[in-house]
């Protein structure tokens, strides 16, 4: 006679009570009742803690974009897709290295940046995107002072979780660097809360230390305002307004609260802050700058593009309490080719890949 092997019941799997049991099933159905209750919410991602404040500090702002002296970047731009450039930048001015070679590599999963200045300083960075929400950002720097630089990023539908770690090492017998971990969360459409907490060991004879500091965003329709509160017991807070269609403001304050030179006991506390408010404005072939703060520092840079490869920056700052003034003059050339324009035209939107910065 033959045996149906169909017709017999299967051998139940030793570990099937750990999810089959009353107390998982509870589980499960609490967790599956609030995924549902939070998706009606229709909450978006808030973006990261370390990107909470950008509309003021990295649009509005002139720090990354002031410079002192003379500056030119040549880029020849190979491929659009995947993106792949080389640049050399020529400077000559305070706190500048008078060249750098780079060269940038991009596609959808990985992004390859790669730089080299005279002094032979060597800095990397890889990325690679593993799922759409999952990213692994690597920085790597060799020369006069070595770092090393790994991060772990998870977004989510309504949330960015990061793990970073500054030149981990476990050579010496135990753990030592910077660890970094947090968490942004949208609690309502408008609202985003969050944490973020620092572990870091210089060496095995120091002892470790830790921190934790808390975020706030509150995101309208033409308006953004943040807060941050950082163990050391800095405050800082900003606010972001769209004027119009071309014009952006922004005000960005740091509160710090120190103890005084007699300590707690002996002097209090003192407090040293800076509040700067800055503005922005978009025009057809120019970008304007100006920030102003409550030192007396009054800083602006124009950028006008006066050829579709070329674009002209001129920026300077006054210091009105150490009467000092900088000014800084730079050009940018980026050259592709009528081919690779073309081609570029061809493709249209799907000529940029979502390149994992």
């Amino acid at each position: 006679m033959a045996l149906n092997l169909e017709s017999l019941p299967s051998a139940p799997s030793s570990l099937g009570f750990l999810t089959a049991n009353p107390i998982a099933n509870a589980v499960s159905d609490a967790y599956r009742s609030f995924s549902e209750r939070r998706a009606r919410l229709g909450l978006s991602n808030p973006g990261t803690v370390e990107t909470i404040a950008k509309e003021v500090q990295r649009e509005v702002s002139l720090t990354n974009y002031m410079h002192s002296g003379i500056r030119a970047d040549l880029t020849k731009v190979v491929s659009l897709s995947p993106l792949f450039q080389v640049s050399h930048q020529f400077a000559m001015g305070e706190h500048q290295n008078p060249y750098a070679f780079a060269g940038l590599f991009g596609t959808n999963k990985v992004f390859l940046q790669g730089s080299m200045d005279n002094s032979g300083l060597l800095s990397t960075r890889f990325n690679y995107r593993w799922n759409p929400s999952l990213v692994t950002k690597t920085q790597f720097q060799i020369g006069s002072q070595d770092m090393a630089s790994i991060e772990h990023e998870y977004t989510g539908s309504d949330f960015t979780s990061s793990v970073k770690m500054l030149n981990p090492s476990y050579l010496e017998g135990g753990l030592t660097g910077i660890y970094i971990l947090s968490h942004l969360q949208s609690v309502t459409r408008k609202l985003a809360l969050g944490i973020e907490a620092v572990w870091q060991r210089a060496a095995l004879n120091q002892p470790p230390e830790s921190a934790l500091s808390y975020c706030a965003k509150y995101k309208s329709d033409d308006w953004i305002a943040t807060a941050q509160l950082h163990a050391q017991g800095a405050l800082n807070a900003t606010y972001w307004r769209r004027v119009s269609d071309k014009v952006q403001a922004g005000v960005d304050m740091t509160l710090q609260a120190a103890p005084g030179p007699g300590g707690l006991m002996g002097g209090g506390l003192q407090k040293e802050g800076i509040t700067s408010f800055g503005v922005k404005y978009d025009f057809r072939m120019s970008t304007f700058r100006a920030q102003v703060d409550s030192k007396g520092k009054l800083g602006c840079i124009l950028e006008k593009r006066v050829a579709p490869p070329v674009m002209m920056s001129f920026c300077a700052d006054v210091d009105h309490f150490t009467q000092s003034a900088k000014v800084g003059l730079g050009i940018s050339i980026e050259a592709g080719g009528e081919e690779l324009q073309e081609h570029q035209e061809a493709l249209g939107a799907q000529a940029s890949p979502n390149i994992p910065f």
